[in-house]
């Protein structure tokens, strides 16, 4: 992870008299041997995302979110937090908020802290990935089953046995039209439903 995007909102972080007694995200990773992208705005994040291996956002927290859609939609990528006095004068709300931050750099980092925040960023990105797409997999699963579990109760009903047997039509049917139980189970719902209305 050599090339870092560093992303704010605006180019003046502090008033003129301050700027000598900044540390800029970019200064001290370029003087760490990793190259610095910025963009100062939403227009031209996502051109500049295809080179970045990771994000470093040097933005408020609360501001954060107003990005993180962006940044998750286009490219999985790590998302760096710089902590600054500039970006920590927010509420402790604030600091609450849900966000898929994967780590956080600060001015005051030396070369090996720099390298060790990187690599466990990318760890904890590639394992919110793994979380997100485990998580779309279990609702997927949960709305399939409300859907077998309704039919089975329809079926039941109508034709008055258990819910087993039910199942057992369901399973049967599945297989002799060669679909998938949820498919089945979906159309048979929908037309007890119209048939209802």
């Amino acid at each position: 992870m050599r090339s870092l995007l560093i992303i704010r909102m605006n180019n003046m972080i502090c008033g003129p008299d301050q700027l000598e007694s900044v540390v800029l995200p970019e200064t001290l990773l370029e003087d760490n041997g990793y190259q610095a992208s910025i963009s100062v705005g939403a227009d031209d994040v996502k051109s500049l995302l295809t080179k970045a291996d990771a994000v470093v956002l040097d933005l408020p927290i609360e501001e954060i979110t107003i990005l993180e859609h962006i940044l998750t939609h286009s490219r999985n990528i790590p998302m760096l937090w710089w902590c600054s006095p500039y970006t920590t004068s927010s509420s402790v709300q604030a600091c609450e908020m849900e966000s898929a931050i994967d780590g956080i750099l600060t001015p005051t980092m030396k070369e090996q802290d720099l390298h060790w925040a990187l690599h466990f960023a990318a760890k904890i990105c590639v394992e919110r990935q793994q979380w997100h797409s485990e998580r779309q997999q279990l609702v997927s699963r949960l709305e399939d089953r409300k859907w077998i579990d309704m039919a089975k109760g329809i079926l039941a009903d109508m034709k008055k046995i258990s819910e087993a047997e039910a199942y057992d039509i369901l399973r049967k049917k599945a297989m002799n039209d060669r679909k998938r139980l949820v498919d089945v189970a979906t159309a048979i719902v929908k037309a007890h439903q119209l048939l209802q209305s």
